[in-house]
């Protein structure tokens, strides 16, 4: 498999995106003031113990406390564990016995505050470098599943456990492979300086407070993941460049030659690909290659994803049609998830099928797409519904949460009430604020596409909206008024407004887009300001340019006009 970072630095975000033969699977964000902060080292203070939920609540100077939850407490005193000792399940302690209201704690942020969440953390700190995680609370030795030969686990394993500091922990990272003692040597150094700071730290330092902050992404990215798996790293920006062929020297000189600088006009992201990749992991919809497609939806438990058959027809059978469009469908949403950075509980919705042995493909096929991952998954299987489902680590937040906000009208649905049921709305606060006016008329804003509704064709609808009310109505378009309200802008007699109403006068001449022809006139178009109709004479052929307009007549509900040039 060919794999590929690619680096695009601007001056207010950087961006990485991780590719596996030519497509994007990974995507990583670093935004001016909005650093990533999993991974600092605060000392905080205990606000709030809650025994019935086994957790407290840490003061570590952010907006919103962080969660601690009992396991995640080291118990006092070091202890000798083995890789099998971690997935037992640990006694049941009172948290209580552990923590006390207003005691100082170091605590290390795991996940980050994510919507009304605030961050996680936990009291057994790990500090990263290029070959070694130094863990200072607990005596272990780990090494990284991802290094599959059995000779090389057992050599790392001899040399970690002869650097390994006293009554402290050592996990051997992926890139240590077939690295020397000198090298291994010189990582478990400088983790130990680290520790050393922030140990002095902790006893100079007020609460709450940062101890230890993590490294920007460019030296996170060349730390993490720049290993000997990685075919190519490519940079847009010169000093970037530089600065990681400069890192490079320390801890990885024969990786220098894998590292390039981005040449040409065309943006970095656009050249890869990248760009049309990240816009399809927005979307909800997306388009596989057979003609089937998935559907992601997401609800505040866990995520969903539909598998339909689309245009997909096959050419043998059903049942081979379906298995298929399940595999192809079960290689996308592997990269799907990851691009997205979905997390929790993740549920897919695969189209069904007759055979075990069919399910197990599919099964297959998604646990391949997933194996690369370096977020920890778990793919439960199917369910007596036939759904699949998945747990993935939630770290930080998705792509579409970092990406995007919820819309101020559909609070997130993706769905908004129509024009048609917003007018009628419309219509009906327009009756009630009229049984309490004693004005002789109103002049009211109103969104310009409501407020063609509410006058609707040739005046007719507000003409019977002022007979049933008994008052002369003005209606005027306003972006500013949200599609539901109305607003008041003046009271007073009818020739008072009519002045104030018209957003045009005859004789004026102004510009305006044709939006579309005349309904029982293709030969004039309709143009509209602040939601008032224009209707221009010979401009049918004008639809969708702005053009240049002398107003002949002006009337109430609409004005007539022809283009001047």
């Amino acid at each position: 498999m060919q794999k590929e970072i690619v680096m695009n630095v601007g001056p207010g975000e950087t961006r990485v995106a991780i590719l596996e033969d030519g497509r994007a699977v990974e995507l990583s964000f670093e935004r001016n003031g909005t650093a990533k902060n999993a991974g600092n080292v605060y000392k905080g203070r205990v606000e709030t113990i809650l025994p019935g939920m086994g957790a407290a609540f840490i003061d570590i100077g952010m907006e919103r406390n962080a969660f601690l939850y009992v396991d995640d407490i080291q118990p006092m005193g070091s202890q000798v564990v083995t890789e099998e000792d971690l997935e037992l399940p640990r006694p049941q302690i009172s948290i209580r016995d552990m923590l006390k209201i207003g005691q100082e704690i170091v605590v290390q942020m795991v996940k980050e505050p994510i919507g009304t969440k605030g961050a996680r953390v936990t009291t057994n700190l790990t500090i990263p470098g290029r070959y070694f995680v130094l863990i200072p609370t607990l005596d272990y030795i780990g090494v990284s599943r991802r290094i599959d030969d059995e000779q090389e686990r057992s050599r790392l394993r001899g040399l970690a456990t002869k650097l390994k500091p006293s009554k402290m922990g050592l996990i051997v990272r992926t890139a240590a492979e077939d690295a020397d003692e000198k090298e291994l040597s010189a990582d478990r150094d400088f983790l130990l300086n680290v520790w050393h700071r922030i140990q002095k730290k902790i006893k100079h330092t007020s609460v709450p407070n940062v101890l230890y902050r993590d490294h920007d992404l460019l030296y996170r990215i060349m730390r993490d993941l720049f290993t000997k798996e990685i075919n190519r790293l490519v940079i847009d920006l010169p000093d970037a460049y530089e600065k990681a062929l400069e890192m490079l020297k320390n801890f990885a000189p024969h990786l220098r030659n894998r590292v390039h600088l981005h040449q040409g006009s065309t943006p970095v992201f656009e050249s890869f690909g990248i760009e049309e990749d990240m816009q399809r992991a927005l979307n909800r919809r997306v388009w596989l290659d057979c003609g089937a497609y998935l559907i992601f939806d997401k609800t505040e438990a866990l995520n969903v994803i539909d598998v339909n058959t689309g245009k997909f027809t096959g050419s043998i059978c059903l049942e081979d049609t379906v298995l298929r469009t399940n595999i192809e469908a079960a290689v996308e949403i592997g990269r799907q998830i990851r691009l997205r950075n979905l997390g929790g509980i993740i549920v897919v919705d695969f189209i069904d099928m007759e055979s075990d042995e069919n399910r197990a493909q599919v099964l297959a096929a998604l646990q391949t797409a997933l194996k690369p991952d370096k977020t920890k998954s778990k793919i439960l299987g199917f369910t007596s519904l036939g759904l699949v489902e998945i747990t993935r680590k939630k770290v930080r937040q998705g792509l579409a949460e970092l990406l995007q906000d919820d819309c101020q009208h559909c609070e997130g649905t993706g769905r908004v009430i129509s024009p048609q049921t917003l007018a009628l709305a419309v219509e009906r606060k327009i009756q009630r604020l009229c049984l309490t006016e004693l004005a002789e008329a109103l002049l009211i804003a109103i969104h310009p596409s409501i407020a063609s509704l509410i006058i609707g064709p040739g005046g007719g609808n507000l003409a019977r909206l002022e007979e049933e009310l008994g008052h002369r109505l003005f209606i005027k378009g306003r972006d500013d008024v949200n599609p539901g309200d109305v607003r008041v802008m003046a009271r007073g007699t009818r020739s008072e407004l009519e002045a104030l109403a018209l957003p045009v006068h005859e004789g004026e001449i102004v510009e305006m887009e044709v939006r579309e022809t005349h309904v029982s006139n293709p030969a004039d178009g309709i143009g509209r300001i602040e939601g008032y109709v224009v209707d221009i004479e010979g401009a049918g052929h004008y639809v969708g340019r702005k053009v240049k307009v002398e107003i002949l007549r002006a009337f109430r509900t609409y004005a007539k006009g022809k283009v001047t040039e």
